[in-house]
């Protein structure tokens, strides 16, 4: 079995870290530079740093936080929000990204996907799938931040975006986005089984058992989680040791 990883994530907002329910009412988290410098020390594996309301004001993603941000921290860093052309990827992973998460461009623009993830390499190119539960087994694909319905099927666009060139997805459930009762573990362990690429699971962690069972009964990649980190109510390197402890093969 591959090695499980554990991500915080960055939703930032007008420079601050911010932290929501089902992608509303958001509350400050924090600076993005100093909460990613913690994390970093604290063991992360990746950070995902998402300027959430980016495509929504339709401007780009802020350069310079994402710069400052890359400069403190020594592990992989995933950077999204208002990305719609090949250009934007190019600037952000020249200001330090190592990957870029592209989602409701690459729902209007799917030929973005295989032209960035030609240009860049698959490796570079985190497909965000935001989905809702709309029937027994069925999630639709939402856009603009969680705001919009696509009519979208969330398994079959996982498929289309795999053949596209996608390196890994940034699976969202809006259901769960807050509570921190739990992932979508069905949600999760459907896409995870339906495509060959990586699947980041994102959306209710609340306690360390929650990440093990989204690693193991969703089938996930990876675990991303902001409101357990954030408010240090669980850090990362207590959280590995859990995970360690139910022999689950992590980076300590």
């Amino acid at each position: 079995m591959l090695t499980k990883r554990i991500i915080p994530c960055l939703d930032v907002k007008n420079g601050r870290v911010v932290k929501g329910i089902h992608f509303q009412n958001l509350r400050d988290a924090g600076d993005p530079v100093e909460t990613a410098k913690q994390y970093s020390k604290n063991g992360a594996d990746e950070l995902v740093f998402l300027d959430i309301t980016a495509t929504i004001e339709e401007r780009k993603t802020t350069f310079e936080v994402v710069r400052k941000t890359a400069e403190n921290v020594f592990i992989p860093l995933t950077v999204g929000g208002g990305i719609k052309i090949l250009s934007d990827i190019s600037n952000l992973l020249n200001a330090g990204a190592d990957k870029i998460s592209i989602n409701t461009s690459a729902v209007k623009t799917p030929n973005l996907i295989k032209e960035s993830s030609d240009k860049f390499g698959s490796q570079c190119i985190v497909v965000a799938i935001d989905a809702k539960k709309v029937a027994n087994k069925k999630w639709e694909v939402f856009i603009n931040a969680g705001s919009t319905p696509t009519g979208i099927d969330a398994v079959s666009w996982a498929r289309k975006v795999q053949k596209l060139g996608a390196g890994e997805i940034l699976l969202t459930s809006i259901d769960a986005d807050g509570t921190k009762n739990g992932y979508d573990i069905e949600l999760t362990k459907t896409i995870s089984e339906s495509i060959n690429i990586p699947v980041i699971a994102s959306g209710g962690a609340g306690e360390p058992k929650h990440l093990y069972d989204v690693l193991t009964k969703g089938k996930a990649d990876a675990a991303l989680a902001a409101s357990i980190f954030h408010y240090d109510e669980y850090p990362i390197y207590k959280v590995k040791a859990y995970l360690k402890s139910k022999k689950l093969p992590i980076r300590v």
